[in-house]
């Protein structure tokens, strides 16, 4: 009974303190990238920079492109691959970038390839499911949620489909509904913001209940009111095979609870 008493009394204060945390704009991820290259007030991270210019680029920053462009022509914090840059360049001298289109010119025989590791994709019906993976990764390394967590509930939600859509109007990968979109700040019929918006409400939801993956799950289902509500998970019979099926695949009920900032802003 205490037990059970406890669990409600922390949720009902952590409904009630918590703050959902949005996207940031694409502009205020590229200059914390920027820092976190030039090892500006923090502590240099070559692999932090990458993911932060990746998320930018992924929401159309012209800079972020270059930025990758850069770290793969030189071989920071990542193995240098000119084809890779080039590709990098490429797409920033679309965007209209003109120190990138000084490097397709200078190194107009450099053959361009697309990076692998931050497939950019902006058509869903173009997303395939090895890509989704990189995301999970990128997205989840980010933000502190284990990708295994992310790729389990994209299973569940969707099937790997970044088209599903359901009768409720829940869209993409993650299954986002417009006001969970409209909550973190995405665009949720784009296939990458729509992983954004998703591993945010994950991480926040993660914060929210103390690491506890069922009442997260539950409440990525049901909604958090409903958790709190019901002193637990909610005595749905969908809920609660949603929950059952992710800890079937995942196999752990704690998470630890993701850092305060994500993408390292303050």
């Amino acid at each position: 009974m205490w037990r059970k008493l406890g669990l409600g009394l922390a949720i009902l204060f952590g409904i009630h303190c918590a703050v959902a945390e949005p996207a940031p704009p694409a502009g205020k991820l590229l200059q914390a990238a920027l820092r976190y290259e030039r090892g500006a007030g923090v502590e240099r991270d070559y692999h932090k920079a990458f993911r932060l210019y990746c998320i930018a680029a992924a929401m159309k920053n012209r800079r972020a492109m270059y930025q990758l462009g850069w770290l793969y022509f030189n071989g920071r914090g990542i193995e240098r691959d000119r084809s890779i840059a080039m590709g990098w360049f490429h797409r920033a001298a679309k965007k209209g970038d003109r120190y990138a289109m000084r490097m397709v010119k200078k190194f107009n025989r450099v053959p361009p390839r697309r990076d692998p590791r931050c497939p950019i994709v902006h058509d869903p019906g173009k997303m395939r499911r090895g890509q989704i993976a990189a995301w999970a990764h990128l997205l989840g390394t980010e933000l502190g949620v284990d990708p295994k967590l992310v790729m389990a509930v994209i299973e569940t939600e969707s099937n790997f489909d970044p088209l599903a859509r359901s009768p409720k109007l829940a869209y993409g990968l993650m299954q986002l509904m417009p006001a969970t979109a409209r909550r973190f700040s995405v665009d949720r019929l784009h296939p990458v913001e729509n992983m954004i918006g998703g591993v945010l409400y994950l991480r926040w939801l993660l914060r929210h209940f103390h690491g506890n993956v069922g009442l997260a799950l539950a409440a990525y289902n049901a909604g958090e009111h409903a958790v709190e509500r019901h002193h637990g998970i909610p005595p749905y019979r969908e809920t609660r095979h949603y929950v059952r099926k992710i800890l079937g695949q995942y196999r752990r009920n704690r998470h630890p609870v993701p850092p305060r900032n994500r993408f390292g802003l303050s």
